[in-house]
């Protein structure tokens, strides 16, 4: 099933499938099955096609911003802080930690694989 241009696994319960849709979360994905009168529980393979309308209502009415357009207003976030030329659009654009986390030993994910240094020699016994 597609639900705001995402194809949700119909394998997993209702309120888990959601997820999947860029922008909810555990509490939106509640929130969206309350207002759709939905059970929680019940798989998205088992839904009918007049629950499936329900869902897509709820979806709709709540107004959050979802999938492309929430992905696009993220990245124009970060180019305005790049743009400005803040030390949070710095650190976006160097590609290192916003949040002011530590980075002499932390973060290889974003720094990458640890370079040697040469010549280091290691210490023997």
């Amino acid at each position: 099933m597609r639900i705001a241009g995402t194809s949700i696994p119909s394998e997993k319960r209702l309120i888990i499938a959601l997820r999947y849709i860029v922008g909810v979360g555990p509490h939106r994905a509640k929130l969206i099955c309350e207002k759709a009168k939905l059970d929680e529980s019940i798989r998205v393979k088992d839904l009918s096609t007049a629950q499936e309308e329900k869902l897509r209502k709820a979806l709709d009415d709540f107004g959050f911003v979802l999938e492309s357009e929430l992905r696009r207003e993220v990245s124009q976030n970060v180019k305005r802080l790049q743009d400005i030329g803040s030390y949070r659009g710095f650190r976006h654009r160097r590609r290192l930690p916003v949040r002011g986390q530590r980075t002499k030993t932390n973060s290889r994910t974003k720094r990458g694989k640890r370079v040697a240094i040469a010549g280091k020699k290691k210490v023997t016994k």
